[in-house]
C-alpha cells in the first residue's frame, strides 16, 4: 500500500511540473524581427524619383547590397506602414565629393510621394548623421510644426560616424511620440512630442553615392 501511494504521489508530482512547464511555453514570445531588405531584390519597395526617372537608373542590388546613385533626388520607402520599432540600418558612402555627400532615412514617412515627403529624417549628410530634420508638416517638442521648410534638430556631440568607405550602423528607436538616433552604438539625439507616430520607412537619394547592406525592424512590445 504504501508503495501505491508513493508512486500516486510521484505521478501527480511530474502533472504539476508538466502544467507548469506548459504554462510557461504559452507565455507572450519576443516579437520576431523583419527584415525590410531580402537581400535579392526590391520586394515590398517601391520608389519616388525627381521628374519620374526611372528607379533603375538610380537605385540596384548586387551581392547582398542596395547602391543608390544619389542622382537624381527621390528615395525608396516601404510599402507597408509600421510605429513603435527599433531600426537598424548599416549602409556606407563610396566616395564623398563636392555635393556628392548627402543621403537620409525616412521615417513615419506620410502620403503623398513627393520627392520632399512629410516625414522624420535622419539625417544622411556628412559628418551629420546625428541630426534629425522635421519635414514640411511635422513638429515636436521645443519644435512647432513648420508650414513649408524642414527643421534641423542638431545632434548632440560631435560625429561619430565612420570615415568613407567603412560601415555604419544607425539605429532608430520610435516609441510612441518619441524617437532616438544612435550612430554607431552612440545617442546622437532624441525627440518626444512628434505628430507622427507612424508610416513608412526611406532611403533618401540625394547626392551621396551609398551602399545599404541591412536594414530590418524589430517591432516593440
Amino acid at each position: 500500500m504504501k508503495r501505491i501511494t508513493n508512486i500516486l504521489l510521484a505521478a501527480i508530482f511530474s502533472l504539476t511540473l508538466f502544467a507548469i512547464a506548459g504554462c510557461k511555453t504559452a507565455s507572450p514570445q519576443k516579437s520576431a524581427g523583419i527584415e525590410l531588405f531580402n537581400g535579392k531584390n526590391f520586394d515590398g519597395w517601391t520608389f519616388c524619383m525627381r521628374s519620374n526617372s526611372p528607379p533603375e537608373k538610380t537605385w540596384s542590388v548586387s551581392d547582398g547590397v542596395i547602391h543608390c546613385t544619389g542622382q537624381p533626388y527621390g528615395y525608396a520607402r516601404t510599402l507597408q506602414s509600421y510605429h513603435d520599432y527599433k531600426l537598424t540600418c548599416t549602409w556606407r558612402f563610396l566616395r564623398v565629393a563636392p555635393h556628392a555627400d548627402n543621403s537620409g532615412i525616412f521615417i513615419h514617412d506620410q502620403l503623398p510621394d513627393v520627392v520632399w515627403p512629410e516625414c522624420i529624417e535622419c539625417q544622411g549628410w556628412y559628418w551629420h548623421q546625428g541630426d534629425i530634420m522635421l519635414h514640411a508638416g511635422v513638429g515636436a517638442d521645443g519644435y512647432p510644426i513648420a508650414a513649408k521648410k524642414a527643421t534641423n534638430v542638431p545632434q548632440i556631440g560631435p560625429p561619430n560616424e565612420n570615415p568613407v568607405g567603412e560601415w555604419n550602423t544607425n539605429l532608430v528607436v520610435c516609441r510612441g511620440a518619441s524617437l532616438e538616433l544612435y550612430v554607431n552604438g552612440k545617442e546622437m539625439n532624441h525627440i518626444t512630442g512628434c505628430n507622427l507616430t507612424s508610416g513608412y520607412i526611406g532611403i533618401q537619394s540625394e547626392g551621396g553615392d551609398i551602399e545599404v547592406r541591412k536594414l530590418a525592424l524589430e517591432p516593440l512590445e
